[in-house]
């Protein structure tokens, strides 16, 4: 559906090296969880044995952070890139990021530009809170091109409240009128085979995964057949517009050059504390990479901000060794954003 940023020809490289990493380093970390993904809905992974060997000058790469005996439940990110070295960095660093914190922490992470690829328990089940909300649009400019029609006056004032202001009102009222049955058909089309629409009009009980979400940034950032090239734009143009307080998460550290897109979730419940969650795609100045972490088991809302942002900066200093430090993206330190109704516990 979407055009791949590795090449063909490479992709066998990558996805053997994904498989070698996977079935040499499990995942560890605070609370249940499977192993890391190494998969996408565009690239399956093929086992080392069978997979063809690069013909490149430049072949994949794969790393994990080393084990070390006195931090045993340190959770090891996958990594896989076609620029020497970048794997094993960043591996090392989300790792070093995430050490000592209680959450459970998923990630997916694609760079386009150095053909990189990171995972950590990427199909791993979490309740969406408002993350979700970027679903709801796409599902709602994919049905409007499935009907041949624009979006209506009341529509884009629903969709600009939903995602720059994270408003509920907006999104119950969108996700009435698609149905969860609507929902699912998009889910089926853009290949988020382990997305499930929330029951009840619960929609931040929405189950999604690191990969599903990294799948639908994927679509929104490059051409494909699902979304058209003024969909993918009005979701991006939306997302660049977040309210300065709930710009947090996946752009702490960002470079001053990028253009950020982001959207963010919250959600308190008596089992896994509390959910944190950001999603952002990351354009502008020869940045095409996207980033979501996905985090339960908090034991504060602002840890689980804290653990997404201490990831963010890893990545976004790994990828961007020469940015200015002085130019940095800075989030709020007084973060905010919409909860989401759940039913009585």
């Amino acid at each position: 559906m979407t055009q791949h940023a590795i090449p063909r020809h490479h992709r066998a490289a990558v996805c053997a090296a994904l498989a070698a990493a996977v079935a040499t380093a499990p995942v560890a970390g605070a609370g249940p969880a499977r192993a890391a993904s190494a998969t996408t809905s565009t690239a399956p992974a093929t086992s080392a044995a069978s997979a063809a060997p690069a013909t490149s000058g430049a072949p994949a790469t794969s790393a994990t952070a080393p084990a070390a005996s006195a931090v045993a439940t340190a959770p090891r990110p996958v990594c896989v890139s076609h620029q020497p070295g970048l794997a094993g960095k960043l591996s090392r660093d989300i790792a070093a990021a995430l050490r000592g914190r209680s959450a459970t922490t998923a990630l997916s992470l694609r760079d386009h530009t150095t053909h990189t690829r990171c995972t950590l328990r990427a199909n791993q089940g979490f309740d969406s809170a408002s993350v979700v909300k970027v679903t709801v649009l796409a599902t709602l400019l994919w049905d409007a091109q499935h009907h041949h029609r624009a979006l209506t006056k009341r529509e884009k004032t629903l969709a600009t409240a939903m995602i720059t202001k994270s408003d509920n009102a907006s999104t119950s009222t969108l996700w009435k009128q698609l149905t969860p049955a609507g929902i699912a058909a998009f889910l089926r089309t853009a290949g988020m085979a382990d997305t499930v629409p929330g029951k009840d009009g619960y929609w931040g009980l929405t189950r999604i995964t690191a990969n599903d979400q990294e799948r639908l940034l994927d679509l929104i950032t490059h051409p494909n057949t699902v979304l058209s090239d003024a969909s993918r734009g009005y979701l991006l143009s939306l997302m660049g517009k977040v309210v300065h307080a709930q710009r947090w998460g996946t752009p702490a550290g960002a470079p001053g050059d990028t253009r950020i897109h982001v959207k963010n979730g919250w959600l308190k419940r008596s089992t896994h504390g509390w959910r944190v969650h950001s999603v952002g795609a990351f354009t502008g100045g020869g940045h095409d990479y996207t980033l979501t972490v996905l985090t339960q088991d908090d034991r504060t809302m602002k840890a689980g901000v804290a653990t997404i942002e201490a990831v963010a900066r890893a990545v976004h200093k790994d990828l961007n060794p020469t940015a200015r430090a002085d130019r940095l993206y800075t989030p709020t330190d007084r973060p905010q954003e919409a909860l989401p109704a759940v039913p009585g516990e």
